[in-house]
């Protein structure tokens, strides 16, 4: 399994104009590990609607099957965005969703159920260069923390 030691950064709809409001907090856990936490409030207002996390990876290695999450959250559906060399567009990605469970919980997402938005292009895992755990599409008061991602 590769770890990722992604450099979250917070990202809202208010670069388009909406007023989705949320923060980026880091601290470590009872482990001592890293834990992001993205929270804050989905707005639809103004033609808004989203919170993000994102950051710059490392594409997966050969073989790879699935990217893999440590998280936790509000119990509230949360979306993963995958960008890819092959998107020129901000709002293009490959899209998968999961449910942020009250309890840590690992999650294998698997690249064969990431879907494209807003692109004709087809995936390919071996291109991606940008994550982003988002908060979207709906009014609702986002929590969702991420203590590790890996490849596997």
């Amino acid at each position: 399994m590769k770890h990722l030691c992604p450099d979250w950064k917070l990202i809202t709809d208010q670069v388009m104009g909406g007023v989705s409001t949320g923060r980026l907090e880091r601290h470590e856990d009872e482990q001592g590990c890293q834990v992001y936490r993205l929270a804050g409030s989905v707005s639809l207002d103004n033609n808004g609607g989203f919170l993000q996390m994102a950051a710059d990876i490392d594409p997966p290695p050969a073989g790879a099957r699935a990217l893999v999450l440590d998280v936790s959250g509000n119990g509230e559906e949360y979306n993963v965005h995958l960008r890819t060399s092959d998107l020129d567009r901000p709002w293009q990605s490959y899209r998968t969703s999961f449910i942020a469970p009250a309890e840590w919980r690992q999650l294998r997402l698997l690249l064969s159920e990431f879907h494209p938005h807003r692109t004709e292009v087809p995936f390919d895992p071996a291109g991606i260069r940008r994550i982003g755990i988002v908060a979207i599409g709906r009014e609702f008061a986002a929590d969702v923390s991420v203590r590790s991602a890996s490849w596997a």
